[in-house]
């Protein structure tokens, strides 16, 4: 996740409150998304952003994941995802933001 985006969501958390937000990703691989689900949950673990040390515990999901895919429109999520489901390894993304969320996430569903 860039400087820029880590930036946006520690200001998103600071005005909002890290109860009130989801983060939603869509790197193409698991260890992309596992990364940026990282950052948002347990802190940027390059410690160069504004995310260095900071543990938001953020709820986090990957634009394929069930819980996400099931909480918006299934005509939009086709048109705008669809052809992107069918190429990625959506298990692999699945099972590493799972795993992110259980271990750094504060809320749970």
């Amino acid at each position: 996740m860039d400087l820029e985006n880590q930036n946006r969501v520690k200001n998103f958390a600071e005005q909002y409150g890290d109860e009130n937000l989801i983060v939603i990703v869509g790197a193409a691989e698991a260890e992309s998304a596992g990364l940026a689900a990282e950052t948002v949950t347990a802190g940027d673990p390059t410690f160069a952003g504004p995310l260095a040390g900071v543990q938001l515990g953020l709820r986090v999901y990957h634009a394929v994941e069930p819980t996400f895919k099931e909480a918006v429109d299934a005509e939009v999520y086709d048109e705008q995802i669809g052809m992107m489901e069918m190429v990625l390894d959506v298990d692999s993304i699945v099972e590493e933001m799972k795993s992110i969320r259980e271990q750094f996430c504060k809320f749970k569903d």
